[in-house]
């Protein structure tokens, strides 16, 4: 129903930036909420980053909150996690996913669709 598209990822030195994109195709994909993980080796999946398409509402993990900002542009249906002051502690493959709920998202840390992942170097 849902492909998820992602691009950005890159190898950066700590305190540099890197925007990673999620691009979404499906017609009914206005109506899902989207969201970023990240998973380390030898680590959990966690969550990075939500947003709401309706509201526009952002959510963000404490890890991250001051650094990251996740933003959608509707009329590209795509949904971009703009990473600054880059810590190497933030090197992982990070996924973008979407699901009609947002709570799932947040709460369960689950999506109904998944990107392939992109990986995500910060180098000390």
């Amino acid at each position: 129903q849902v492909q998820l598209v992602e691009s950005g990822g890159g190898l950066v030195q700590a305190g540099g930036s890197l925007r990673l994109s999620c691009a979404a195709s499906s017609r009914t994909s206005n109506s899902y909420a989207m969201g970023w993980f990240r998973q380390a080796p030898g680590k959990e999946r966690e969550f990075v980053a939500g947003i709401s398409w309706g509201v526009g509402s952002t959510y963000y993990a404490d890890s991250v909150k001051g650094r990251f900002t996740i933003s959608r542009d509707n009329a590209k249906n795509t949904v971009y996690l703009q990473m600054n002051s880059l810590k190497p502690e933030d090197t992982a493959v990070y996924y973008c996913a979407a699901d009609p709920s947002v709570r799932r998202i947040l709460i369960y840390f689950e999506a109904d669709y998944w990107g392939q992942g992109t990986q995500v170097t910060v180098s000390s």
